[in-house]
């Protein structure tokens, strides 16, 4: 159980230092090959004070600073990186969210900050990226260097999402110290404790030990949140729930608190 390709996303607004240190962790810990990658567009249209528009020579101004700014990540990308990690760089003046689902396709997991900024032509839409790729997601807590992954919270639901993130998960789960499997349900009846002991013994068929948690009440972002804390989790393992609705995403209310959360580490696969 590893994860043996990494594609670790640099957002051109952030410091790059703490996202590569991190990549370089996790390449290490799981003998991964390190895709290291930045992109960001420019806006198609720019207004003036005036209101007036224009494309040619502003355009080509911030084209010429996005390239500026790509090649100082990739410098800081390639000084951080040892020779003892395989790894590689890639990048792009386009949609950062497009090229990273593009290039998700070379990669085990996708490695990005949480909280880049409503911008979509400079920061990735983490929404969209969870359910788009096809990969499952490492989200970090804001300004981390490293992900211990000690104590894993599983956000149990009994469905394909959720058994997806948990297969996705398997080598955090493995190296993890304790793992706490947990569903929120206002009843407690037989099936949801069926479920819940299923999870265990799949784990323990994988060598993993993990004990199980019934917390009542409705399905809350903000009470997974507070158990999370609780047990001192610094890995949230969960299932992606959304649908496509026009151009835009719609989520349900458990994935939208994770995915605006910065206070945690956040698996999360669709």
């Amino acid at each position: 159980m590893s994860y043996k390709s990494i594609t670790l996303n640099l957002a051109v607004d952030a410091p790059p230092t703490p996202m590569v240190k991190l990549g370089i962790e996790l390449a290490d810990r799981f003998g991964a090959h390190l895709i290291g990658l930045a992109a960001a567009d420019v806006p198609p249209l720019v207004a003036t004070g005036d209101g007036m528009v224009y494309e040619g020579e502003i355009m080509q101004i911030q084209r010429a600073e996005i390239e500026k700014r790509l090649a100082e990540l990739r410098a800081e990308f390639v000084r951080l990186v040892p020779e003892t990690i395989s790894s590689e760089w890639r990048q792009e003046v386009c949609s950062p969210t497009r090229f990273l689902s593009i290039c998700a396709r070379a990669a085990d997991l996708i490695v990005t900050s949480g909280g880049e900024g409503e911008n979509v032509y400079r920061a990735v839409e983490i929404g969209s990226l969870v359910l788009g790729t096809g990969r499952p997601v490492l989200i970090t807590a804001s300004n981390v260097e490293h992900i211990m992954a000690k104590t894993v919270l599983v956000a149990w639901k009994d469905t394909r999402e959720a058994r997806r993130a948990l297969a996705d998960a398997l080598p955090f789960l493995a190296k993890a110290n304790e793992v706490v499997i947990a569903t929120i349900h206002s009843d407690r009846d037989d099936s949801i404790r069926d479920s819940l002991a299923d999870v265990a013994v799949f784990l323990e068929h994988h060598g993993i030990m993990a004990r199980t948690e019934l917390i009542a009440g409705e399905a809350d972002g903000d009470r997974l949140l507070t158990f999370a804390r609780s047990i001192h989790a610094d890995l949230v393992v969960s299932g992606a729930y959304g649908h496509s609705r026009l151009r835009e995403w719609a989520f349900g209310g458990v994935t939208r608190t994770l995915i605006e959360e910065s206070s945690i580490n956040r698996f999360m696969s669709y």
